[in-house]
């Protein structure tokens, strides 16, 4: 990997650019850039050190596009500071389209692709003032919660280079956490934003469907995959959330009110209700012991939190149909996929209308049965996964508690199940096991209640501190 050397402007302390500007929040950065107190050329290059400093051990970013971020850095100094994100770097996932710059999909198919258009997300990101850094890796197409695939190899977990950064926004949650970047793009269809925050140690947030569109001329009205953002600290994310959601009229389901942050703090009076398994999943015992003091949390702030017994059973058909649907759809034609991607397409191509049916059913008998449940609490908490981080040589969890997984998906249930309940969800860290593995903590709201999610999540987070402890590298 090549980096792109700068030199620190003039009367710029080099231990100041070398040692704390990469750990910044992206808030505390925005101010920095916006007062003139810091230029964006030498917050770039704090970042452009920390990535060659860190990435070659855990293989976050896998396209830097130091070139194209100078020239983006030195425009910024040389304009009057205008959007939230002037001069502050972000990272993009390889599977939103970057004008100009690579974009694999993590895919053979795609290894030398570049687009001539960004993504949504990314023409947000930059007409707020943001800095492109480059890609996040990514497994092929976003398939499956394990940062791999043939052409960029595997992203390790900072925190335990021997396991797993999760995925599929693995690349993200790791140069988040390694102080590469400190914005970075995600997305969910099954819990690929938020598993590996939750592995990570940072935070992410899936948003209700069409909070941030997501334009499609392949499945233009398929929900289960959402864009989102992913930040180290809730502020950030809220921070984001302000510039990339918002009404897109090519997406049918774009909301049209505007995102705004909830104007209460802290969570007093709230209703919370736990889950510490989502209704009978295995949860791993170290990951239980972690998750099962977020409630205690909670009621300290003041919150009422009670149990509760979940049925999310119709989840499962329900996701796994419409996912399978959606590969055939999206990359039947293409040959020569990976193994799991490949598996996908060939799970879709045996879906029937009967079948298609019966997930909608099945899923609109859950909506219902949540819109009454969440009637009676504000948010639900509950783990985001099911383990801890895996060892990274491992293709995907084969056993919890000594109970076999019959495929690569099933391990993800506590987060696929909470994607087919069109609600917001975001993952916060809860803690850490014995072995100083990173543990997250899932809070899902009622459709379109991001901002009290957030809200929740920024007081949990306050509370606790978890998210404050870096890794080793």
């Amino acid at each position: 990997m090549a980096t792109l050397a700068v030199a620190a402007p003039e009367g710029v302390r080099e231990d100041r650019r070398m040692s704390e500007l990469h750990y910044l929040t992206a808030t505390e950065m925005a101010r920095l850039v916006r007062t003139r107190q810091v230029s964006a050329v030498e917050l770039l290059q704090a970042h452009l050190d920390r990535i060659e400093q860190a990435n070659p051990q855990v293989n976050a970013i896998v396209t830097l596009a130091a070139e194209q971020a100078l020239d983006a850095a030195k425009a910024a100094d040389a304009a009057e500071p205008a959007g939230p994100l002037h001069g502050v770097p972000v990272a993009h996932k390889d599977l939103a389209d970057t004008a100009g710059i690579r974009t694999t999909y993590g895919s053979p198919l795609y290894a030398g692709h570049v687009p001539d258009q960004d993504a949504l997300v990314v023409r947000r990101l930059k007409e707020a003032g943001a800095v492109s850094l480059g890609k996040t890796n990514t497994p092929e197409f976003g398939t499956g919660s394990h940062t791999v695939n043939e052409v960029f190899g595997v992203t390790r977990n900072p925190y335990d280079l021997s396991r797993s950064a999760g995925g599929s926004s693995g690349g993200a949650a790791a140069a988040l956490a390694c102080g590469m970047t400190p914005l970075a793009d995600g997305s969910d269809m099954g819990g690929s934003l938020r598993n590996p925050a939750s592995f990570c140690n940072v935070v992410g947030l899936r948003p209700t469907p069409g909070r941030v569109p997501s334009p499609s001329e392949i499945a233009a009205w398929y929900t289960l995959s959402v864009p989102g953002p992913m930040a180290r600290t809730v502020d950030d994310l809220t921070l984001m959330m302000s510039v990339i959601s918002g009404f897109d009229r090519r997406s049918p389901y774009a909301i049209r009110e505007p995102f705004t942050p909830d104007p209460e703090e802290g969570v007093a009076g709230l209703r919370v209700a736990w889950s510490p398994d989502l209704g009978g999943l295995p949860v791993d015992a170290a990951t239980a012991a972690v998750t099962a003091t977020a409630p205690a949390v909670l009621e300290r702030l003041g919150a009422r939190v009670e149990q509760v017994e979940l049925d999310l059973s119709d989840a499962d058909d329900a996701f796994r149909t419409y996912r399978a649907w959606f590969y055939a759809l999206a990359y039947g034609d293409l040959d020569g996929l990976g193994a799991n991607t490949a598996w996908n397409v060939e799970q879709g191509r045996t879906v029937t209308g009967a079948d298609l049916a019966r997930a909608e059913r099945a899923r609109s008998r859950l909506y219902q049965r949540m819109a009454a449940f969440f009637d009676d609490h504000d948010v639900l908490i509950a783990p985001v996964s099911q383990v801890p981080p895996f060892p990274v040589e491992d293709p995907y969890v084969r056993e919890i508690n000594g109970i076999e997984l019959p495929d690569y998906l099933t391990w993800m249930r506590s987060a696929y199940w909470v994607s087919v309940l069109h609600a917001p969800a975001a993952s916060v860290p809860a803690g850490f096991t014995p072995e100083g593995l990173p543990v997250g903590v899932q809070i899902v709201g009622a459709p379109f209640e991001d901002a009290r999610v957030l809200r929740v999540a920024r007081a949990f987070e306050q509370a606790t501190g978890h998210g404050l402890r870096r890794p080793p590298l």
